[in-house]
């Protein structure tokens, strides 16, 4: 944003500047001629003066004189001639028979004006031609024709138009300071407001400075403090609602099961209503359990986005230490777990230990329970770039498009005749804690058939 805006205010300002100086320059250029015009035209009225005297008085040797000094001087030429076109003065290189003087001449005898002379620029070198009948009303007894030089006044002009270029380039430099200037203060309290919306999205306060930039963006400022204060202190609530309602929960749950164990013995005859209780005890203690790594997820999440610190351990140890863990699970439940194969370099993800075995904890216990009897489940992990991938598939029933993007969601279970019954929790910690180490939880089609999933986390990096 602050490029697009410093681009309209620069290029508004070497508008207003270019508006300014080019009339200038033109107006420059015309004055300067009109002065080269207004001397020559001077300078051919005296020689029209002298030359009726000499007409006059038969006599031409002072106004041969004076058109002579008059070359010396300038540098310019000048030809008179009489009424038959005879030359009474040839000055400085020019002469009667220049066919541009011809013409000149034939042009002044039948009274028509003489040409206007053109703008002059820096770069003009054709000399200005003066031409002027000599004579009283319609009687002509000669021509006066002038050749002026015009280098003197172009020269005048490039100075000219060098002092008011000079002039334009500092203004448009001045201009440019200003926009900068003008740009960093209305685009940096936006730089600013766009940090603390995105430290709210990550879990911390946002620290808006509120005395920079337009009265209106210092109070959206403000606002955006007062917002996160009010996100966060809400997020906090509702974190320990979580957490306190899971412990609180957990001493009631506790003495539940223990009454429920006491009446074991004393169950006679027909022992499904007791059953029945007990897998909803167990079921309620698997959920408070899963609401409370939850909340302790979404916690971790605050803290890691806050700065927190960087735990990392290696993919392939925990990931071998778990496979082997679940084998007699999956033995029991009919599947095949395929140990991961041997890679020879380790590769550390920045994960901690602990979070990386629930995260694998909760993939092959879904693995397990849900692919069906034999079912073959393989695990395994691939690295490159700056993240770490591991993969956990089978090739059980699988799930549809619209399941697999609904599986991470809190209190989602997959249904089916013969579904294990679950509390809904699992994939969605394991969602939360991948999320809050930087990385990506997907859920893809196994081919032909079957479940895979895909955890990336950052590689962990090491020091040169």
């Amino acid at each position: 944003m602050r490029t697009r805006l410093l681009v309209v205010l620069v290029a508004l300002a070497l508008a207003v500047v270019a508006a300014f100086a080019v009339p200038l320059l033109a107006a420059t250029a015309e004055q300067r001629t009109q002065q080269l015009v207004i001397a020559r035209t001077a300078d051919v009225d005296r020689f029209v003066v002298l030359a009726q005297q000499a007409v006059d008085t038969r006599d031409p040797a002072a106004l041969v004189a004076d058109a002579e000094r008059y070359a010396q001087l300038y540098g310019e030429g000048v030809v008179i001639v009489d009424a038959r076109r005879f030359p009474l003065v040839q000055a400085g290189g020019l002469t009667a028979a220049d066919p541009a003087v011809r013409a000149l001449v034939e042009a002044a005898m039948r009274n028509e004006p003489a040409p206007r002379v053109d703008r002059l620029d820096p770069w003009s070198a054709e000399p200005a031609s003066f031409a002027r009948p000599v004579g009283t009303g319609t009687r002509v007894s000669g021509v006066v024709v002038l050749r002026a030089s015009v280098a003197a006044a172009a020269a005048d002009v490039a100075t000219r138009w060098g002092t008011i270029g000079a002039g334009a380039v500092l203004v448009a430099m001045v201009f440019v300071l200003l926009a900068v200037v003008l740009a960093r203060w209305m685009v940096r309290p936006l730089h600013e407001l766009e940090t603390g919306v995105l430290a709210v999205a990550g879990g911390h306060r946002a620290h808006v400075p509120e005395r920079a930039g337009p009265r209106e963006l210092r109070s959206l400022a403000a606002e955006v403090n007062r917002m996160s204060e009010a996100v966060l202190e809400a997020a906090e609530q509702q974190h320990r609602l979580v957490a306190d309602a899971s412990h609180q929960l957990r001493n009631p749950m506790a003495a539940l099961r223990l009454r429920v164990d006491s009446l074991a013995g004393r169950i006679k005859g027909d022992d499904s209503a007791y059953r029945a209780t007990v897998a909803e005890v167990e079921r309620l203690e698997k959920l408070l359990g899963g609401l409370l790594a939850l909340a302790l997820a979404e916690s971790t999440a605050t803290r890691v986005a806050a700065g927190g610190a960087d735990e990392a351990c290696d993919l392939a140890s925990v990931l071998a230490e778990r496979v082997d863990a679940w084998r007699p699970a999956a033995e029991d439940a009919g599947a095949v777990l395929v140990p991961p194969p041997g890679h020879d370099e380790p590769v550390t993800v920045r994960c901690p230990e602990g979070e990386l075995a629930q995260i694998l904890d909760v993939l092959l216990d879904n693995a397990v329970h849900y692919a069906g009897r034999g079912a073959k489940i393989t695990t395994d992990w691939e690295s490159g770039g700056s993240t770490a991938t591991l993969v956990v598939a089978d090739d059980g029933p699988g799930l549809s498009e619209e399941d697999r993007a609904r599986a991470t969601e809190r209190f989602w279970r997959a249904g089916g005749e013969g579904a294990p019954r679950g509390t809904g929790l699992g994939l969605a910690i394991a969602h939360q804690q991948v999320r809050t180490r930087g990385g990506v939880l997907e859920l893809r089609q196994a081919l032909p058939h079957g479940l895979e999933v895909r955890v990336t986390l950052p590689l962990r990096e090491v020091p040169g």
